[in-house]
């Protein structure tokens, strides 16, 4: 078995099209399709069903699958430890919210494009779910989460922070100054929030869910913040995006305290072999990322 072919192969079953698979490996159709059909042709088993326009993996090629991904990144740990390379070196493919990027991250980011400056790495915006899922298909090398849950099936997790939530109001908004405001008091004022999806808003609206109110979406936290600014509604916002606005007095904080908690957390693939940078990454995440929470 051809490295080149457990690479084309590896592509494929991630992406599950032969058309995004050449895209990304940046090989014409034909080629990947032909390094695909080499490989079942060297092994005697059909990797792929062709369902029409679609495919999927046979039994053949879910058995093969992780031992490929793990052959490919034995392959990538063998060649960086032969080069001797002094400075890390790579792409990292990184899943994560806008909340966590704008507002956790960027003392990471910092350091790595400084600091690293041979380490590309890659920031697709995503939510639990979908950075979950690509994160078990490989598409992902890293993922950032904010979620209750702390165990995620097929992956190790590790959590950085607790990430405090706040419930925020213009300065003059008719709740602001209230104490002890209930979940009833919440329903009747006009709520704003980002896109479903988001857990502080989806773990939000599921506590109002007796009221069922509707939610004036803004998608992003800046944009909502804006909006509650001006005197819109009320939002469930984490704590670290909104620190600014609270202390220059642009927002206020309500009297009530969310019965959940949320935490950010780290992850990547069950069983992966991290390459030497990845690993450096996750180290730095980890120090950068709890240091950080710390001094908030």
């Amino acid at each position: 078995m051809e490295l080149r072919l457990l690479v084309a192969f590896e592509k494929v079953a991630t992406v599950l099209s032969f058309t995004r698979a050449a895209a990304e490996l940046r090989y014409a159709q034909s080629s990947v399709t032909s390094q695909v059909r080499s490989l079942e042709s060297s092994l005697g088993v059909d990797l792929f069903e062709r369902l029409g326009s679609r495919i999927r993996l046979t039994e053949a090629g879910e058995r093969l699958l992780p031992y490929a991904r793990r052959m490919i990144d034995l392959a990538e740990e063998a060649r960086a430890a032969v080069a001797g390379a002094d400075e890390p070196a790579g792409t990292i493919t990184v899943g994560t919210m806008e909340s966590l990027t704008s507002y956790r991250l960027p003392p990471l980011l910092e350091l790595f494009h400084h600091r690293y400056p041979k380490v590309r790495l890659s920031l697709r915006p995503t939510l639990g779910d979908e950075t979950r899922e690509a994160l078990r298909r490989g598409v992902y090398d890293i993922g950032f989460l904010m979620e209750p849950e702390t165990e995620h099936a097929g992956l190790e997790s590790e959590v950085l922070a607790a990430e405090p939530l706040v419930l925020v109001a213009a300065p003059g908004h008719p709740l602001a100054g209230r104490a002890g405001l209930t979940a009833a008091d919440l329903a009747a004022a006009q709520l704003v929030g980002t896109e479903p999806g988001c857990p502080y808003r989806d773990l939000f609206e599921r506590e109002l869910s007796q009221w069922a109110p509707p939610f004036m979406e803004f998608g992003t936290i800046e944009a909502t913040k804006r909006g509650v600014a001006s005197g819109l509604g009320i939002a469930l916002l984490p704590r670290i995006a909104v620190s600014g606005e609270l202390a220059s007095g642009a927002l206020a904080a309500l009297g009530w305290e969310p019965p959940f908690t949320l935490f950010t957390q780290i992850a990547w693939r069950r069983e992966k072999r991290l390459p030497a940078h990845v690993r450096l990454f996750v180290e730095q995440a980890r120090r950068l990322v709890r240091e950080d929470a710390r001094e908030a």
